[in-house]
């Protein structure tokens, strides 16, 4: 794909990555608000609807696991445009569909689209970040996914609720807003320095050695903060219709957007806390809100159900900043987009495999059985969660640490030193051309910085098997 003359700056190339990765999560809960109108005109079942909505995620599934590297190699830049167009045929082919079996092509190519630019534009969002901010990225792409989920029920919810073409006109503006999505993201850098020359060539997804146990951890949590997918936007539309007793779509949709809101905030605001401490909040928030969506759908309470969208928005917005901080901090740069492809692939899959058996769950046994098992596989998968990241404790530092060391890239080959106050704290210099450790990168590498007064101190670094000479 020919490269643009004119190319974006850093900032504009941030924000422009940040709306692709917003847009992935707007596709996902688009016809989130139309599945009534179709069930209704064209009397599916709730099988049929959740094999619509889960089409989309294993598709994404599909893509993830042939392409979910070829970003690294061939540039984000290109893969992003590419997911752009698939995503934005997708929408139109909603906008005309006239029957079921349209729908199901309509989320195919948006699972293509999503999966193409997932892991690029998230991959792109750090590397358009300054140096040292891989936690405000992990921000920026936690609220940005948000935003996406919100803008889709509030947006559509009143478009269908006010203007005409309630089933169609929702995607004839989500059309306009990836056209200039796909216009502004023409003008991205052709070529980040992180990605490779190498020759892409098809193979079985893998992980870069050395990260196996943080991405394990990470991909647990992000993946149970997915599963919420299954539960929130798939069924949570018609519990929201049976308990706000509502016929307004604005309102219900309002309701089901709580949770991406507190979401985003919470991505905004925890930023700071180390990836560990927000998993393991996360699913403790997410626990909680899984029961008091169970109370809620027992006891037809509207406000119970409100306390558990937004305390689960707490718990999705906290395991997955805390799920992609780690992976962030320990993924090679070089295969930075295939490793965060790995990561959205188990996510994908989760969510896709929870909304297809809730679906049949719902039709065979009624919506309040469905609700109990999602909730039940949540809090059983917050668990799962829990267990790793206490387990998996010194791997995870360890590995972050050994993330930074890569021979060609900023900051490889240093030694990070932790002074408490009152140390000396001043840098040598043998006069040698050596590279310098932006600050606030080497903080991501201690965990408990945050719980006492420290002074991070980088130093000449020696070489690798001198490392732990006396």
């Amino acid at each position: 794909m020919k490269a643009a003359s004119y190319t974006l700056g850093q900032r504009a190339s941030l924000w422009v990555s940040a709306g692709v990765v917003g847009h992935t999560l707007w596709m996902g809960a688009a016809p989130s608000m139309t599945y009534p109108i179709y069930a209704s005109e064209w009397h599916l079942t709730p099988t049929v609807t959740a094999a619509v909505f889960a089409v989309y995620p294993l598709v994404v599934a599909v893509v993830l696991t042939s392409f979910g590297d070829v970003s690294d190699y061939v540039g984000r830049r290109v893969t992003m445009l590419l997911g752009l167009s698939s995503s934005l045929l997708g929408a139109l082919i909603f906008a005309v569909a006239p029957n079921v079996t349209w729908l199901f092509a309509g989320r195919a190519f948006m699972g293509i689209g999503v999966g193409l630019s997932v892991g690029p534009s998230a991959a792109a969002v750090v590397e358009f970040s300054a140096a040292g901010q891989s936690k405000r990225a992990s921000s920026i792409t936690t609220a940005a996914q948000a935003l996406g989920f919100a803008s889709a029920l509030l947006v559509g919810g009143a478009l269908i609720e006010y203007a005409p073409l309630p089933a169609r006109l929702s995607f004839c503006v989500l059309c306009v807003i990836l056209g200039a999505l796909f216009l502004a993201a023409w003008f991205l850098p052709r070529q980040t320095a992180q990605e490779t020359r190498k020759r892409w060539q098809f193979k079985a997804p893998s992980i870069p050695a050395g990260t196996g146990k943080t991405f394990l951890v990470s991909a647990m949590a992000v993946a149970t903060a997915y599963t919420h997918g299954a539960v929130i936007p798939s069924l949570g539309a018609q519990v929201a219709h049976d308990l706000v007793r509502s016929t307004n779509v604005l309102t219900n949709g309002a309701a089901l957007a709580l949770f991406a809101i507190v979401a985003g905030v919470v991505g905004i605001l925890a930023r700071r806390l180390s990836s560990r401490f927000s998993m393991s909040l996360g699913a403790v928030a997410s626990t909680v809100a899984m029961v008091l969506l169970i109370v809620s759908v027992t006891e037809h309470g509207l406000l119970p159900f409100l306390m558990a969208t937004a305390t689960a928005g707490v718990g999705y917005g906290l395991l997955f900043l805390g799920g992609l901080q780690a992976l962030n901090a320990a993924a090679p740069s070089e295969h930075r987009g295939g490793t965060l492809s790995m990561l959205y692939l188990v996510a994908y899959l989760a969510m896709g495999t929870g909304a297809s058996l809730l679906g049949v769950a719902a039709t065979a046994w009624g919506l309040t059985v469905a609700i109990d098992l999602g909730a039940s596989a949540i809090i059983l998968l917050c668990g799962v969660t829990v267990v790793l990241v206490l387990s998996t404790r010194g791997s995870c530092a360890g590995t972050e640490r050994r993330a930074l060391w890569h021979p060609g890239q900023p900051g490889a080959g240093l030694d990070v030193g932790v002074q408490r106050d009152g140390d000396s704290g001043e840098d040598t210099d043998d006069g040698q051309d050596d590279h310098q450790l932006d600050e606030r990168e080497a903080a991501l590498l201690i965990p408990t910085a945050k719980d006492m007064p420290l002074m991070l101190h980088t130093e000449r670094a020696q070489p690798r098997d001198d490392l732990h000479a006396d």
